[in-house]
């Protein structure tokens, strides 16, 4: 892509995304996030009611009285896009290729964030964290974003998502709201080791910051259509292999794997009470985030 291409698209995806930030999610964005983030404020000595997971227990043992962390609103918000960068964003079936909606998405979110004065930052991920872009205020900023959004191609092709919320919860030390925009496509549910793995960091995120994730995939990560002979190519090892799409069998258990990632992928997002939506490519993400901002 030549720079004046490149200038072009970033002009392009501004334009709606500016609109849709604007017209569209301004209030929901306001009211769901807005004064969600936390800042310590003070301790005070322990009343009956206080909850007990508020105890600063340093304080506590030095007094031998139990006594709080007391926290208020930040007036002042930021937001962290944990955007997967992995192989197999690189495709798409029917109306548009998952980075490009994954770019949009994340555009959006950057529009929306600036718009009601907040910070946003970025953090590309594949099987190891590519790129870190604190967060800032402004437009210039978030066209900066836009344009790595673009253009940024990682060096590795994999997908770690575990070890994404793993740096983003030790980078941020401020409670934030976060989102991660993925596919999801990993193996990690198929280990026990790399399930607990994945549990503990979602947990852990979960516990400190205001984590949504946003997956985005195609029709053709889900089935197979029946049109014979495949030779087709993991985006992520590279592994090529010939299928026959023409045998029911090999359709039905391409199918089933899905679903069974789709439930472990459930199943660990409602165990941690995180917020999710999941979009198809050849869908309106415009509805499916308008869902995620009026979710409670």
């Amino acid at each position: 892509m030549t720079s004046e291409e490149l200038l072009q698209r970033v002009r392009k995806i501004e334009i709606k995304t500016r609109g849709l930030s604007r017209n569209i999610f301004a209030g929901e964005y306001h009211s769901q996030f807005k004064g969600r983030g936390m800042a310590f404020s003070e301790v005070r000595e322990y009343q009956p009611g206080d909850d007990v997971r508020s105890i600063d227990w340093n304080v506590t043992a030095r007094l031998y009285k139990p006594y709080i962390k007391v926290f208020e609103e930040e007036r002042e918000l930021t937001v962290m896009l944990l955007v997967d960068v992995s192989g197999s964003r690189n495709f798409g079936s029917i109306s548009q290729m998952k980075r490009d909606m994954m770019a949009e998405v994340a555009a959006t979110l950057a529009f929306s964030t600036i718009e009601n004065n907040d910070k946003v930052g970025v953090i590309f991920f594949s099987d190891h964290i590519e790129k870190y872009i604190p967060a800032k205020k402004g437009k210039t900023h978030v066209l900066h974003i836009i344009r790595e959004l673009l253009s940024f191609e990682p060096q590795t092709t994999g997908t770690d998502i575990a070890g994404a919320l793993q740096y983003f919860t030790n980078a941020q030390k401020r409670r934030c709201t976060a989102f991660l925009i993925s596919d999801c496509i990993s193996n990690w549910w198929r280990s026990k080791t790399a399930a607990q793995n994945m549990e503990k960091a979602v947990m852990i995120t979960a516990n400190r910051h205001d984590i949504n994730v946003i997956q985005i995939y195609d029709r053709r990560d889900a089935e197979l259509p029946d049109v014979g002979l495949l030779k087709v190519k993991d985006a992520e090892t590279g592994q090529r292999i010939w299928i026959d799409t023409a045998v029911k069998s090999v359709r039905d258990n391409y199918a089933a794997a899905w679903k069974d990632q789709q439930s472990a992928l459930a199943t660990l997002l409602t165990k941690t009470g995180t917020n999710s939506i999941t979009v198809r490519t050849d869908e309106d993400y415009v509805k499916a985030l308008m869902q995620l901002f009026r979710n409670p």
